[in-house]
Parts: C-alpha cells; structure tokens; sequence
C-alpha cells in the first residue's frame, strides 16, 4: 500500500535548518558578537575540538554542524566522524571541529543545541522501534511537533527507526472527530465523509493525485460502518487491547485492504502489545513532543594535540 511522502536530508531540509541556524544565531549574537570571547581569547589562536556524546544514542542531523559553520562564515572545519542513523556509545566523538578559538567559541551552543535535540528525538525513537520489532506494526510521527522544526524533527524519528505520518495538513486527508461532527445532518455518516472526500479529490486534479485518506474512529460500530467505504487507513484512537483486535478481525473480514494504525497515549510500557494486536500502524505523539535533549559536550584538545 502507498505511504506517506518519507522525509530524507535533502536540499528542503537544509533550507530549513539553515532557517533555524541564522534564527538562533540571530537569537545568541543579537547583531553583534561573542563579547567575552573577544575580550579573552586572541584573535589569532588556533585550536581543536571533539563533538562528543555523554550517553548512548542514535546519530540524527550531524551535518548541522558545517550548516551553522557555514552561516557564521567561521574559520571553522568540521570533519564528521559518524553518519546519520548510526547507535553510538557514550564518550563517541561525533565530529572534530578545527580552527579559530574565537569561531569555535562563539558556535558551540548553537552547534550543540541543533544536534542534541535532533538525536535526543532519534535516541527515543529508537527504543519505540526495538520495542515493535518482530510484529507487523510500524511506529509512525505525528504533527506534535515544534513549531519551525517539523520537518526536522521527522527527519529524526526516521533515523530513529520510525515511519513519517503525514507533514501537514497539505498532504494527505485525517478525517477527525471535530471534521465528522461539523457536517450537519450528517455527522455521523462516517463512511459518507469518506466517499465524499474522495469525490471532491478527483476534482481536485494535482492537488488530490494520489492523497491518502485516513479516517478516525473511536468505536467498533463506527470502524464497520467506514470500513463499507474503504478508506486507505483508519485511526483506531485510545481504544483497548481486547477492541484493537476485535477491529483486526473486523478490518480482515470486510476490507483487508485497508491499513489500521492505533494512537491514544502509547508509550513504551505499552506499544508491544498494541503492535501483538495486529495493527499495522503505532502513531506516537511523544517521540518529539517529550523526547529529551541527548547531553553532548565540547571537548578540547590539549595545546598541539590533534585528534585522530
């Protein structure tokens, strides 16, 4: 079955992170510069630092660091020593960092704030995917994200192991609860919003092509009554185990083509057995709108030591 477009790093997504680099630049420097640096540390000094990871992780946005190199114009060469998607141990060198003392300085928050937040995402979201491996459910983002940072932060759920729902309103089609009871008289016709929503797609010409219509159900009649209309998914929201799999069994004997994704306050403790139950799809708020920052630090090599 089709999907929801996958975010890569690609030449959107470095527009957006470029974004958010000259923001918080703007937000550091305020137009002006690194006062205590300049007022220290001599203009000439040369020195050499390792991006390094205090704790276990998964890598997620490590070209951020030339990004905000680049921006700041810095006298700065960032060699990365780690791909994106990669699990490292704590004390893992992620990138060396060479150049002026005073560059070096002046970008390391910036530099470590980006990446911390993009692998603390990946680092969580790794452990959601480990915990449905084996099982035919995938865990997939949602739109709980940071504003300005969506599409990076679905970048770091994909390194993490997850799948991208979809990146916003313009791409795909969520009928929800508030859509259905908007409609008038006909509120409840769940299966009626369905085919009424493909009908106006097809009108649509390009902007319809091809979009994906989910459904959102929080009850067995409901899901029977909108699986007659063959939705390409339906959101099965905050049911229980013992529902989520009489809704398998259901889907199977009325339209097995249509995909089931469970959401509703999944968490670790719980999402292997939402994915035992036969789902194909696990949507999970929390892998961005509760991930913590992975802790990472600047390390400095000693004068007239270069890293290897």
């Amino acid at each position: 079955m089709a999907d929801f477009q996958q975010i890569e790093w690609d030449a959107s997504l470095v527009a957006d992170c470029q974004a958010l680099v000259r923001l918080a630049l703007a937000e550091d420097l305020g137009g002006q510069q690194d006062w205590t640096t300049a007022g220290l540390v001599p203009a000439k000094r040369r020195g050499t630092a390792r991006v390094v990871t205090r704790g276990a992780g998964m890598v997620a946005g490590i070209h951020v660091l030339g990004l905000v190199v680049e921006q700041m114009q810095a006298d700065i060469t960032v060699t990365e020593r780690v791909a994106d998607r990669q699990a490292v141990e704590p004390g893992t060198t992620l990138a060396i960092l060479t150049g002026s003392v005073r560059d070096l300085l002046t970008a390391e928050r910036t530099c470590l704030n980006l990446l911390s937040r993009l692998m603390g995402i990946a680092t969580l979201t790794s452990h959601y995917a480990a915990a449905v491996a084996g099982s035919s459910a995938a865990v997939y983002d949602t739109r709980k994200t940071t504003p300005g940072w969506r599409r990076l932060e679905k970048y770091a759920t994909r390194c993490g192991g997850a799948r991208n729902h979809r990146r916003g309103l313009y791409d795909a089609v969520l009928i929800k609860d508030n859509h259905l009871a908007q409609r008038g008289a006909e509120a409840g016709d769940v299966a009626g919003a369905v085919r009424e929503m493909r009908q106006f797609l097809a009108q649509q010409q390009v902007a319809g092509a091809n979009m994906l219509i989910e459904v959102e159900v929080d009850g067995l009649q409901q899901l029977q009554d909108c699986l007659a209309a063959a939705p390409d998914i339906v959101l099965l929201d905050n049911m229980s185990l013992e529902q989520l799999r009489e809704a398998v069994r259901l889907r199977d004997s009325l339209a097995p083509a249509v995909e089931l994704e469970a959401s509703g306050g999944v968490t670790l403790a719980t999402i292997g057995d939402i994915a035992a139950t036969g789902v194909e799809r696990i949507s999970v708020g929390a892998l961005t709108h509760s991930a913590s920052a992975l802790d990472l630090g600047l390390d400095w090599a000693d004068n007239g030591h270069n890293f290897s």
